[in-house]
């Protein structure tokens, strides 16, 4: 017997990676980044952080892709920190109202350049139910998105020198 998934069932494997210069010291860059406050208010869309412990933080995050609004329930592990060099977060998602499950890996490496920090990042998604079943040049598009309000929010938190972060 033939068995095709239906839309709900489909799975979508993303993949982004990119480079950010930032002009302060990489001690400085680490320690905004590893703080779950300042890096969510670099994320459009997120609110209600809470932290259930040093490791573990929960959060809503509001976004639209194409023409569909969803709102997630996300659970972030730092599962790796090593300063002042990388901090890896494992990421899980489930759209509020709809059926479906994001999961994600996020690696972060910093390294000092001439008194800037280079930071590379990757990550490496899966998307499932509905969002699985969306296109990949939509969910790019977010991604893109995203990744350019991140960029220019941890740029302007630096602009002024050292950016607000809990001690």
């Amino acid at each position: 017997m033939l068995s095709i998934p239906s839309p709900y069932q489909r799975q979508r494997s993303l993949n982004i990676a990119g480079e950010i210069t930032v002009a302060a010291p990489q001690d400085a860059v680490f320690k905004a980044l590893s703080d779950a406050p300042f890096f969510a208010s670099c994320i459009e869309g997120v609110r209600d952080l809470k932290a259930i412990d040093a490791s573990h933080f929960r959060a809503v995050l509001e976004t639209r892709i194409a023409y569909l609004r969803f709102n997630f329930k996300v659970d972030v592990e730092i599962a790796r920190l090593s300063p002042p060099n990388e901090i890896e977060a494992k990421i899980e998602g489930t759209p509020l109202g709809i059926v479906g499950r994001l999961t994600a890996t996020a690696t972060t490496r910093l390294h000092e350049a001439g008194g800037q920090t280079v930071i590379h990042y990757s990550i490496d998604a899966t998307l499932t139910g509905k969002l699985g079943s969306m296109g990949q040049p939509a969910l790019m598009a977010k991604a893109k998105d995203m990744e350019k309000h991140f960029t220019q929010q941890l740029l302007a938190a630096f602009a002024g020198g050292r950016p607000r972060i809990a001690s």
